[in-house]
């Protein structure tokens, strides 16, 4: 399977996979509405305003697996989001991206881009992966890593399409 053919579940419920981002450079990011990192929606959104018309999509994939700290429903992240962080880029449906229920989505995505010592597991909310056009996982980004960190990165595979 295709990191393409993945079934994702949008935040409003509609059933989708990622085809429709087949050709742009991705970064799928877990995020959570009350995490110290949650403002990093302020610099994700920066970002996706400056680039989506050249090709780049965020995909954010809330998540409630590290200290409860995405405990609202759908309807509330999304709602939380728009109002704090005038969030306009994709937000999916709640998933967990650890364990034994992860989304496969983020199983193959931590298979393509292990962490630190090749660990497959996530440590915390705000971890990004960068996806270049073909759909390649090309990178894992921690936590603590701004989004306005990543810029070059996704700069330089703009470029490159």
């Amino acid at each position: 399977m295709t990191l393409y053919e993945h079934p994702i579940t949008l935040n409003n419920g509609e059933q989708t996979t990622l085809e429709q981002y087949k050709g742009k450079v991705l970064l799928i990011v877990n995020t959570a509405s009350k995490c110290g990192f949650t403002p990093q929606y302020e610099g994700l959104e920066a970002l996706y305003k400056k680039y989506n018309d050249r090709g780049f999509e965020i995909l954010g994939f809330p998540c409630d697996q590290f200290g409860h700290q995405e405990p609202g429903s759908d309807e509330d992240i999304a709602q939380f989001c728009s109002l704090n962080f005038g969030v306009s880029f994709p937000l999916f449906k709640k998933t967990n991206v650890n364990g034994p229920d992860a989304n496969p989505l983020f199983e193959e995505i931590k298979h393509q881009a292990p962490g630190l010592l090749g660990t497959k597991r996530i440590k915390w909310n705000f971890t990004k992966f960068l996806v270049s056009d073909q759909g390649k996982v090309l990178k894992r980004f921690a936590p603590t890593v701004k989004p306005e960190a990543i810029e070059k990165d996704i700069v330089k595979l703009l470029k490159a399409q």
